[in-house]
């Protein structure tokens, strides 16, 4: 007998089947069922071009995944655009992004004024400023911009970490500060005055700052090692690290010198400072470095070094800002798998913000992401190294920011 009364039913069925499963999925811009894609603007020319290869990372790191089959079935497409570190560029570039390409969300974009330039307009647009690569506090205020958030140490916090350190050991120091004159720069002054408290007006005897279209500091570290000062605290960019790490040698001052995590590269800042003019150099970590003996049989070493030999070769795997896209694109990754099928721009800054000991891959073993509605701050523990001519070694134990 034929039961063709069957067929609409299982029709139905389907349907309503299709139907549910759409239903589950709800996508916002620059997602369809094989893509997410998002957006992102780095310095790949320009003065602070050194940390382009930040931007070249995070678009392997995306490669690796494709071929890997992608983020619960759907290859993400970064695009990845030049502001020279120029904040107008980045205006431009990430308007473009936004308006014309829809992404998602923007990812992984780096430094301090070309963030502040566009945070305004991201914000009010709704439109994801996530992870960004910078420590200002502007940037871990849910607040005042609740679709803004950075992914490594506030400034602030390493500030005070130094601070603490100084006190420690020499608190009858006398501080002398290097600076780049904007939020990035600031923002760190600030936290170092604010945690040595009553002390900060006699122990910082010297301030000088830089503008980052300079072409050198070096009469500013001349002026700075004037002022009899022992401890040099930096707030700088790679090129200006480099350049005070090597005059201050050069003219025969040899104060206790701490550089920002930024510019904590040993092939891009220490070695054209020169390695042997280096040595005591401290700075604040929060990831494992190649070539330090105890990383030897890491699995997430190995894991990150034969990424980098496969997919970014040309970059140097021991660069600090290889790491920092390394983590910061797996970062991205996960809060991308924790959305599922609802991809939305609300979703993704809801799972951003409720990273609850999420173990990035190439941080420092107990370091975790720990972020909150209220706390845009997901990497709050360092550990003071100082470079002993050829690589960084801890000092002390795993410390966090108050």
């Amino acid at each position: 007998m034929k039961r063709h009364w069957l067929a609409p039913i299982l029709l139905a069925a389907l349907a309503g089947s299709a139907s549910a499963a759409a239903a589950e999925k709800s996508y916002g811009p620059g997602v369809i069922d094989t893509e997410i894609k998002l957006g992102q603007t780095i310095a790949y020319s320009g003065p602070a071009s050194a940390f382009g290869v930040v931007g070249r990372v995070f678009s392997a790191y995306f490669k690796k995944l494709n071929d890997e089959g992608g983020i619960n079935g759907r290859k993400v497409s970064l695009i990845s655009l030049d502001d020279g570190y120029s904040p107008p560029k980045t205006v431009e570039q990430t308007r473009r992004l936004v308006e014309q390409e829809h992404v998602l969300a923007i990812t992984g974009s780096l430094g301090t004024p070309t963030n502040a330039s566009v945070q305004r307009y991201l914000n009010e647009r709704k439109v994801p400023q996530l992870f960004i690569f910078t420590g200002t506090s502007r940037f871990r205020d849910p607040a005042n911009a609740p679709w803004t958030m950075g992914v490594d140490l506030a400034y602030r916090d390493e500030a005070r970490v130094f601070a603490d350190y100084i006190l420690k050991v020499a608190p009858n120091a006398k501080i002398a500060e290097l600076y780049q004159n904007d939020d990035y720069g600031k923002d760190q002054v600030a936290g170092l005055r604010a945690a040595l408290g009553g002390r900060a007006e006699r122990m910082i005897v010297k301030s000088e700052s830089y503008e980052v279209t300079d072409a050198t500091v070096e009469s500013q570290i001349v002026s700075l090692q004037a002022s009899g000062a022992d401890v040099l605290v930096a707030t700088t960019t790679p090129k200006f690290t480099a350049q005070m790490i090597r005059k201050a040698y050069d003219i025969g001052w040899k104060p206790l010198i701490f550089i920002p995590f930024p510019a904590s590269s040993i092939p891009l800042v220490l070695q054209p400072a020169g390695l042997e003019k280096s040595v005591g150099v401290m700075t604040a970590a929060f990831v494992k470095f190649p070539g330090d003996p105890v990383w030897k049989d890491d699995a997430e070493m190995k894991d990150y070094l034969a990424f980098m030999a496969k997919y970014d070769p040309s970059d140097n795997p021991d660069d600090f800002l290889a790491i920092a896209g390394y983590y910061g694109a797996a970062a991205t990754a996960h809060v991308l798998r924790q959305c599922g099928d609802r991809l939305t721009r609300d979703n993704v800054m809801y799972q951003a913000t409720h990273m609850a000991g999420v173990r990035i891959p190439m941080l420092l073993p107990g370091i975790v992401f720990m972020t909150a509605p209220d706390d845009y701050n997901p990497v709050k523990q360092m550990q003071l190294q100082r470079f002993d001519g050829s690589r960084w070694t801890p000092v002390g134990e795993i410390v966090g920011g108050r």
